[in-house]
């Protein structure tokens, strides 16, 4: 019996060994902290429980840690966790005293009482202070015991930890603490109620120099650096913790709910800017009924995010919307995707840059995108539409393209919420069907100038991802499916674009940097985006309501243009333009009028067009013709001899088109008319008469005049000669002729309808229609 009494002690005491402290000391929860490349802090949560408690400290700065042990623990470094000599001497003055005037806690032993709660002081609560003490030294170093009474104790008020009292209070880490403002913060948690604004001050500045003194008598401090601490005043009241990218450390705490410490790749610096850029430009805007912004920067060659502005700066009024991330905020694309479409036609080899698209009014089942001024211009390269963001034009190459071959193209970049079927979204995708973030669309972007900025040497096979943290990688899964020649390509067609305002401010800010770009605006007048590049940065802006109003006059031109000229203005200046990547490209002839290669029956121009492209459309607009001897009248070898026959060649667009192209193209010549003795001869002509309105399957609304009564509508046709006389029949009546001005007004009842055109050659066209009725107002 006498031989278990032992074991069973021996037992308890390696019970208590292993389980006196719990695996982890504190539980309670941490602010989430958002820091810059440089570790310095931008924005801050206060934990769940309304402390700010900041993460635990990696380390305690040497002048706190000094300050500290000379205040609370002189002997720290040397004692196992209870100093028996201040113990002995506390026993001895509270004795003396007849109540408790020293509790002779070391720092390890308050670091237990931290963890338990500040449970009451009683004596059984010092004995388990003083046993936890001693084994909280075996388990840690006595750096680690210091981070954790510098990261838990209380700072006054709300304030908790060393860091979260260095903000508050001194608005700058610890690190950056003085002399004087370390030994401030020593004391503070033996007394934590002394740090108020208006009480205690004079107490707490006696025991800050105090300790002063002591450091001056240890030799710690210099004479002169002394006297500089003495004469430091006390903080006067607490600082507001910074705000500076609020929105990313909600959208970060939110993706990453067990993160505390997010180090981020922000310039602080450059983010602090762009903030005011975003307030002074928010109160411009909101002035006009716009509440919300988004800013985003991007680094082209790490996809490090330099700035993150989420939405307009507010302190107040959150109601607007102010508090949500626009950038990660799905809304309508607008025109943005145009660079993407053209960029994936020239690598398909469907089209050059300077390829003619038609731009003439088009119905494709019932859907009929108009171009932003309602104005055609009958035909336009490829790289004019992309530049002038002509609707018309992309909406007949993504037609071209196919919907859903585009779609996976978007998908492969990274663009995350185009997920529905090619069906939903239909050709309107190109013009804002789809929705996207300025996060996706900023990436997308910086891939086309990460892409262009490749050389032989250094081609990557995945796009790349933005990364908003140090730790995040830039390559994705993703292949890349763009070659360097086409991303260097559709970045100089976006040079192209004519810049917001004629006064001399863009005039020099074009001259001093070249920047590729692309605006966009949604249906409504709901979103407006400015995008660009250049071989460093890429620059996103959004300009919008977080509720969804649209508001007149809200374009990406007007609004979102400046902000994004402004916030290049800010950047550093470009290492250069893009090199063009010869080494990727190969020279093709193509047809000099619409950059198509060609049938014989044109000039023709060098090009350069991807290696991988395999460019082989053949030129659909150009015809070899005969002449007679006066070059005024066409014929054939039926009608003419052929000694006596011009041959030319002809560039010839159809009637549609070449009715609207000739308005900006003086020198196109429309076909010479065929001599009198030749009009029946097969001439090949092709097409001699076209319908501009209707379009094949259109539905028409006839408008309500002011007096109620239904207005009318306009048709348009355009034979090959204007003099040409046309006849023209609605369901089999005939409505009329006319000749040199083509068009018929006229009144259909609701329902569908069958209009013919017929020349006076015979030739024959006709339009399938259904009208439908605009409603009366009530």
């Amino acid at each position: 019996m006498r031989g278990i009494i032992p074991l069973l002690c021996l037992a308890f005491v390696g019970w208590w060994w292993f389980f006196s402290l719990p695996p982890t000391l504190f539980t309670t929860t941490h602010s989430h902290l958002l820091l810059d490349r440089d570790g310095k802090l931008l924005s801050a949560h206060i934990a769940a429980d309304g402390q700010w408690r900041f993460p635990e400290l990696e380390s305690v700065p040497d002048k706190f840690a000094t300050a500290l042990i000379q205040f609370e623990d002189k002997r720290f470094r040397n004692h196992s966790g209870v100093d028996f000599l201040a113990l002995a001497r506390a026993t001895y003055d509270n004795l003396r005293e007849q109540r408790v005037v020293s509790g002779a806690s070391t720092l390890s032993m308050q670091v237990i009482r931290l963890s338990r709660g500040n449970p009451p002081r009683t004596l059984p609560e010092k004995a388990v202070e003083l046993l936890r003490a001693w084994r909280l030294e075996t388990r840690y170093s006595k750096d680690d015991i210091l981070k954790r009474y510098a990261s838990h104790a209380p700072f006054g008020g709300n304030v908790v930890g060393l860091e979260a009292a260095a903000w508050r209070y001194f608005a700058r880490s610890p690190e950056q603490l003085s002399w004087a403002e370390s030994a401030m913060l020593a004391v503070l948690p033996n007394n934590p109620a002394l740090i108020h604004p208006g009480r205690n001050r004079e107490r707490l500045l006696a025991k800050r120099n105090r300790l002063l003194g002591l450091l001056f008598a240890q030799n710690v401090l210099s004479k002169l650096e002394y006297d500089l601490a003495i004469a430091e005043p006390l903080p006067e009241s607490p600082h507001l913790l910074p705000r500076l990218a609020p929105h990313l450390l909600d959208t970060l705490a939110a993706q990453h709910p067990d993160g505390q410490r997010f180090r981020t790749t922000l310039d602080a610096g450059l983010q602090q800017q762009l903030n005011t850029l975003a307030q002074r430009s928010g109160e411009q805007l909101a002035l006009e009924g716009v509440q919300n912004l988004a800013i985003l920067v991007l680094d082209n060659r790490t996809f490090a995010v330099k700035a993150y502005v989420g939405n307009r700066p507010m302190e107040t009024r959150r109601e607007q919307g102010h508090a949500i991330d626009m950038i990660q905020r799905p809304r309508s694309s607008g025109s943005t995707l145009k660079p993407l479409l053209f960029a994936d036609m020239v690598e398909q080899g469907l089209i050059v840059p300077d390829s003619l698209v038609a731009d003439v009014p088009v119905n494709y089942s019932g859907f009929t995108p108009q171009n932003y001024n309602r104005h055609y211009h009958g035909a336009v390269s490829a790289r004019e539409a992309l530049a002038r963001s002509l609707n018309i034009p992309l909406v007949n190459m993504l037609s071209v393209r196919g919907v859903e071959p585009f779609l996976m193209q978007l998908r492969q970049l990274g663009f995350s919420h185009v997920q529905r079927s090619a069906r939903d979204y239909g050709l309107s995708l190109i013009l804002g069907g789809a929705e996207t973030s300025l996060w996706d669309l900023s990436v997308a972007y910086a891939n086309l100038a990460n892409r262009a900025a490749q050389d032989q040497q250094h081609q990557q096979t995945f796009w790349q991802q933005g990364r908003m943290l140090q730790i995040q990688p830039a390559n994705s899964s993703r292949i890349a499916t763009l070659s360097t020649a086409t991303a260097w390509l559709t970045l100089d067609s976006l040079l192209q674009v004519a810049r917001p305002g004629d006064d001399g401010y863009w005039e020099k800010f074009s001259s001093s940097r070249k920047v590729a770009w692309k605006t966009g605006t949604s249906y409504g007048q709901r979103d407006a985006w400015a995008i660009g590049t250049t071989p460093d940065y890429t620059v996103g802006v959004w300009v919008g309501n977080a509720d969804g109003v649209g508001r007149a006059g809200l374009t990406g031109t007007q609004s979102a243009a400046p902000i994004l000229f402004n916030t290049f203005s800010l950047l550093p200046s470009n290492r250069g333009w893009f090199q063009r990547p010869d080494w990727q490209m190969t020279q093709v002839e193509v047809c000099r009028d619409d950059g198509y290669l060609s049938n014989g029956a044109c000039d023709t121009k060098t090009v350069s067009v991807p290696l991988s492209s395999h460019f082989a459309r053949i030129t659909p607009y150009h015809q070899r013709i005969h002449l007679d001897t006066t070059g005024q009248w066409r014929v054939t070898s039926e009608c003419e001899a052929v000694a006596a026959m011009q041959t030319r060649n002809w560039f010839v667009l159809p009637p549609d088109q070449a009715d609207y192209y000739q308005q900006f193209h003086a020198d196109y010549q429309p076909l010479p008319p065929w001599r009198a003795d030749c009009q029946g001869s097969d001439s090949g002509q092709g097409e001699a008469l076209s319908v501009v309105y209707p379009q094949d399957n259109t539905q028409i609304y006839l408008p309500r005049e002011l007096d109620g009564k239904l207005g009318e509508t306009v048709f348009r046709a355009v034979p090959a000669h204007p003099e040409t006389l046309l006849y023209w029949h609605l369901d089999n009546q005939f409505l009329g002729t006319t000749q040199t001005f083509h068009q018929q007004a006229v009144q259909p009842t609701a329902g569908k309808h069958r209009l013919v055109v017929v020349d006076e050659a015979g030739n024959r066209v006709e339009r399938a229609f259904e009208v439908l009725v605009t409603a009366v107002e009530k």
